[in-house]
């Protein structure tokens, strides 16, 4: 099982559209084979001295994959590129970490 955290810079005033169409894809990556969680996350303000400030244009996703290959087939499905076809304007940049269980 791995784990990705897709941190994605949004443009200025743009997260509720791109959480929106981000949204609306869900059910399809939810329905690849191989796929356990997939969550659009925004960052909660608080007063844990730990955590960071809030970022207002950054969306983290996070995702559970029961394999390597089943996140690799994900990046390349077809509703994925329909997806990033739709977003491409609204997002600034995007980095992923790929982690596994120790």
């Amino acid at each position: 099982m791995i784990y990705v955290l897709a941190t994605i810079e949004i443009a200025d005033g743009k997260r509720a559209e791109f959480v929106k169409i981000f949204r609306d894809n869900v059910a399809n990556v939810l329905a690849e084979e191989g796929c356990i969680e997939y969550e659009p996350t925004i960052d909660v303000d608080t007063d844990i001295a730990a955590q960071p400030d809030v970022r207002p244009n950054v969306v983290t996703v996070v995702e559970k994959w029961e394999s390597f290959d089943a996140l690799e087939a994900h990046l390349i499905a077809p509703h994925m590129l329909e997806y990033r076809k739709k977003v491409k304007d609204l997002v600034a940049g995007a980095s992923l970490q790929i982690l596994e269980p120790a």
